[in-house]
């Protein structure tokens, strides 16, 4: 429901494998399950982990990372599901050595554009007609992320969150 038109299983599919390669890494995000759930007959444990509210992907590339995709509900955009989703791909991409960090984000979306400039991605270039064929893409760029301003500039985002309730 994030996006007008969806990968097709077959992309998923093949994403997915390439988890187990180690060149990608996805993320889902959950809400926690309301305490009426019924329990899992036997099995001592809630039948539902929690609704899927988002999922972002990481394509890992020598020491460049990739963001494939980060998709919130609609109903739960702006409240803190794809900056918990950022940090985490950050912390994974850090980890893994990555110097610096891209994605390519809809003309249109204003309010994308705002959270990925918090993460101080900016802009590089324009893909034309990248989305449907028919919306342009900016591409945006972070550099520089292996260093002690990056890392402080996430625990500040994760202090922030954290203040508002939201990971």
């Amino acid at each position: 429901v994030s996006y007008p038109r969806t990968w097709s299983q077959g992309v998923f599919e093949s994403e997915l494998a390439q988890v187990r390669s180690g060149t990608r890494r996805y993320l889902v995000a959950r809400r926690a399950a309301a305490a009426t759930d019924s329990p899992d007959r036997g099995r001592g444990r809630s039948r539902n982990r929690g609704r899927i509210v988002g999922y972002a992907g990481l394509w890992l590339n020598g020491d460049e990372a990739h963001v494939t995709n980060v998709a919130v509900q609609p109903e739960q955009q702006r409240s803190g599901v794809a900056t918990a989703l950022l940090l985490a791909l950050a912390d994974a991409a850090i980890a893994r050595g990555c110097a610096g960090w891209t994605l390519e984000v809809r003309v249109s979306s204003t309010g994308a554009q705002e959270l990925y400039r918090r993460f101080r991605f900016d802009p590089a270039g324009v893909r034309a007609r990248y989305y449907e064929n028919t919306e342009d893409a900016i591409v945006m760029w972070c550099n520089d992320i292996q260093g002690d301003e990056y890392r402080a500039l996430l625990d500040s985002i994760r202090a922030d969150a954290e203040r508002r309730g939201s990971s």
